[in-house]
């Protein structure tokens, strides 16, 4: 799946370049600091764009979509992490709870996302960055919904995204190839293909037509990273979590 992307203050370059029409209200309330790494259990805040009165709209909105059956914070609780992601191939499911929120579309902007793969005989898995050739910033097409029910400490009705993920390429396949969820990876293509996920008039088979896409090897490139899920610092001193990192003896991928 994908539980962990960033983005950095150049991000806003991408959306105010496709987007130049965009409407932005809040724009002193990014922490850029800690936008290298987002962990999607933490709830944290990504660039969210949407369309509002016909309009693009930007807003902070947290990882971690709040359907509209989590009406209570007991069921907020049970269900929020898995919501984190959507697996596209029930997006147009009327049984799915994405069904019924399919017209709330959105892009996060992010310039990359780490996934984990598991090496036979190491205790930890290794992290790997990831990210597109051709652009160093991208959108990962996803769905929004405001919270029903308020934050409990500002007493608000936060935003909320999910990411949508679907079946991996090879390269990803060699990299997400463990877990539960193992050989998924996000939607992934180009800035200008991801724009169309905005259309307000997309019908269903637009929609089918648009998640069948499938990014190829060639236009990826990734790389091992220190393990990110951590405060412990590299043995190096690097602090972006994005760098490079040599782990001795790592064997090459097979694709």
């Amino acid at each position: 799946m994908c539980h962990d992307i960033s983005f950095s203050a150049n991000t806003i370059e991408l959306v105010t370049k496709y987007l130049p029409d965009l409407q932005w209200e809040d724009q002193g309330q990014i922490d850029f600091n800690q936008a290298n790494h987002l962990l999607s259990m933490s709830h944290r805040q990504a660039l969210t764009v949407f369309k509002k009165n016909g309009k693009p709209q930007l807003e902070l909105f947290q990882w971690g979509l709040i359907a509209p059956f989590m009406n209570t914070p007991e069921k907020v609780k049970q269900y929020r992490i898995q919501m984190a992601n959507a697996r596209s191939e029930k997006l147009l499911d009327p049984a799915s709870a994405w069904y019924r929120i399919r017209s709330q579309r959105c892009l996060i902007a992010v310039d990359g996302f780490f996934e984990h793969r598991h090496i036979p005989g190491w205790k930890n898995k290794v992290p790997y960055y990831i990210q597109l050739k051709a652009s160093p910033h991208f959108f990962l097409p996803g769905l929004y919904h405001y919270s029903p029910i308020p934050d409990p400490h500002t007493g608000e009705m936060p935003g909320t995204f999910t990411i949508f993920t679907r079946a991996a390429n090879d390269s990803m396949k060699a990299i997400h190839n463990d877990g539960p969820n193992k050989h998924r990876m996000p939607m992934l293509m180009n800035p200008e293909q991801s724009l169309s996920w905005l259309n307000e008039e997309m019908t269903d088979e637009d929609i089918r037509q648009f998640l069948q896409y499938e990014i190829t090897n060639e236009e990826l490139e990734y790389w091992p990273v220190f393990t990110i899920r951590t405060t412990k610092p590299r043995p190096d001193g690097v602090e972006d979590k994005r760098a490079p990192f040599v782990w001795p003896e790592l064997p090459a991928m097979s694709i």
